[in-house]
């Protein structure tokens, strides 16, 4: 059995031949005239390898702190789509009141088995373990593949759910929008919209972080409601999955007309951008959804 250290010696050794190899190539190349084809090629490579090699590094080194940030970044927009974010917040501290479940989409139910705090949603949708591929026919919101599986936050009061926040994601004009959607705990009455991660056109589609359009989102409601329907109240009707009605329409919503509660106003001259919102708004509340999820916390609810 090979010695570990004279293993360790041979590779040393091979190392310090290399680096005299190549000292000695650099001191034949530098002292070639300024004009030489061999001294242009070689400057341009060992400056190729020296970029390359401070790039990866650098990658590598900042990584923990891409992570830090990202994971900052996230508890931030959920905190500003449920209304708990201001320039006194402190973001940990606020944060403590969320708690993290992993939902199965198709059952509505906890799903057991897997870490809140490092479960990756996108990372879970290209995995052919944990996510599958949206049929065309399907995939209003334009995602291709989805997981089977989603991270959501909820905030309790007394025990109750307060609010719930919803991951989603759909294309736009230009990309896919990612966000969340916060709803009260009826599973019904929307807190908030924050697409934070978008790159439609800015003036536009990108008014879409205006805070003045995601305010109007506020009191809005997803499904229609026992009243709207004909019906006398029941506990059947506010447990079953639903397909959302809540829509984008173009212009202003009228407050005195019928359906207002269900209605936002689009985005002025962005009319793609809408339509990528409103769908990725009627995919993720719908059935392929959390349809069945919000349902269940309604049936909790009573």
């Amino acid at each position: 059995m090979p010695n570990s250290n004279s293993s360790g010696q041979a590779l040393s050794d091979k190392f310090a031949g290399l680096m005299e190899k190549a000292n000695a190539y650099a001191q034949r190349v530098l002292a070639l005239p300024n004009d030489s084809f061999e001294k242009t090629l070689a400057v341009a490579f060992a400056l190729c390898l020296v970029g390359a090699v401070l790039v990866s590094g650098s990658a590598v080194i900042l990584k923990p702190l891409q992570v830090s940030n990202k994971a900052a970044d996230e508890k931030t927009n959920i905190l500003e789509v449920v209304g708990m974010l201001d320039e006194k917040t402190n973001v940990e501290e606020a944060f403590k009141k969320f708690e993290a479940k992993i939902v199965d989409l198709e059952t509505g139910e906890y799903a057991t088995g897997f870490d809140p705090a490092t479960f990756d949603q996108r990372k879970a949708a290209k995995d052919p373990a944990l996510g599958v591929e949206i049929p065309s026919d399907k995939d209003l919101a334009k995602i291709g593949r989805k997981s089977k599986y989603a991270k959501v936050y909820l905030v309790k009061e007394d025990g109750k759910v307060k609010a719930v926040i919803l991951p989603v994601n759909g294309y736009g004009l230009w990309s896919t929008m990612y966000g969340f959607m916060a709803l009260e705990g009826d599973g019904q009455t929307v807190i908030g919209l924050n697409l934070f991660d978008q790159a439609e056109t800015p003036g536009l589609g990108g008014e879409v972080v205006n805070p003045k359009w995601k305010a109007i989102w506020k009191g809005k409601k997803v499904y229609k409601e026992a009243s709207e329907a004909g019906q006398e109240f029941s506990k059947k009707h506010h447990t079953e999955v639903g397909e959302p009605v809540l829509t984008l329409v173009k212009g202003s919503v009228d407050p005195s007309k019928p359906g207002a509660q269900h209605q936002v106003d689009g985005l002025a001259g962005a009319t793609l951008t809408s339509n990528g919102v409103n769908n990725l708004v009627k995919y993720w509340l719908g059935s392929e959804g959390f349809a069945p999820y919000l349902a269940k916390l309604r049936s909790q609810r009573g």
